[in-house]
């Protein structure tokens, strides 16, 4: 398990990256992300960034080579901090989604009268937490970073169709119409598959 020795240069590369953005959080936010886990969550259970720190480590990815396609591509985005908004948080719903499963070995057991047995959590495996609260990828990223800041119509629909069109085939038509009202929502697919299949 992480500890703040281990967290602090994560911190640091954020602040460095998010420097152009960094006047659109609020007070505290930084250490809001620590709290809810965005720099030691993995990023999956078993495919890119299934280890802890993933998700960091994939945003982070994701968000230059989203800034990098803007600038080689001469993309324009309806504010300029947008490729780092919505590089480093569109995955923001990942907090929360996965968690240590305990593992079979005992680490202490009461009588046969009902006392509860103890296991050790496995802190070398991810599975998906059923206790999360707000569901959902694109939509529950929105939701969440929308606590802190107000998002433009563009930043909302590049998170929530990043996926692409990996998603269910019944949303692929709203894809389609999301690019067409901005482009750079196939731009952030793009940056997130270079990212999560070439980088990672």
């Amino acid at each position: 398990m992480m500890d703040d020795y281990d967290i602090l240069p994560r911190i640091g590369h954020f602040n460095d990256l998010m420097e152009p953005a960094a006047h659109l959080f609020p007070a505290g936010f930084t250490q809001d992300l620590k709290a809810n886990g965005f720099f030691t969550a993995p990023a999956s259970t078993k495919y890119h960034g299934a280890f802890e720190g993933g998700l960091f480590e994939h945003s982070r990815n994701v968000t230059q080579v989203l800034v990098a396609l803007t600038k080689d591509n001469g993309l324009t985005w309806q504010r300029p901090e947008s490729p780092y908004i919505v590089g480093m948080f569109h995955d923001l719903c990942k907090v929360d989604l996965y968690r240590h499963p305990y593992s079979e070995a005992v680490l202490h057991t009461w009588d046969a009268k009902g006392h509860e047995t103890i296991r050790e959590k496995d802190m070398t495996k991810w599975e998906h937490n059923p206790d999360t609260l707000l569901k959902g990828h694109g939509d529950k990223s929105i939701m969440l970073l929308s606590q802190y800041m107000q998002l433009t119509l563009e930043e909302i629909l590049c998170i929530r169709y990043h996926m692409g069109a990996f998603v269910d085939r019944n949303e692929w038509n709203d894809y389609t119409r999301a690019i067409h009202q901005f482009v750079t929502v196939l731009w952030t697919h793009h940056a997130d598959m270079i990212a999560s299949h070439i980088l990672e």
